[in-house]
């Protein structure tokens, strides 16, 4: 029998590279932290990290 397992929603796009300047993966906005645990953690963390990544981009994208 098959166990139904949840697909955890991530905004990983696959460019995992993090800004010197900010920590920040310059792919997804998470944090090293962030991305280590991620799998692990649960909804409430990862909506509240979710929140924030807009704009951490907006102002990666802004030059900081």
């Amino acid at each position: 029998m098959w166990e139904v397992v949840p697909v955890i929603e991530s905004p990983c796009v696959n460019i995992c590279r993090i800004d010197r300047k900010t920590r920040w993966c310059e792919g997804c906005g998470r944090t090293a932290a962030e991305i280590t645990r991620w799998g692990e953690t649960d909804d409430a963390d990862r909506k509240a990290v979710m929140a924030e990544l807009p704009a951490r981009m907006r102002a990666m994208r802004r030059g900081y």
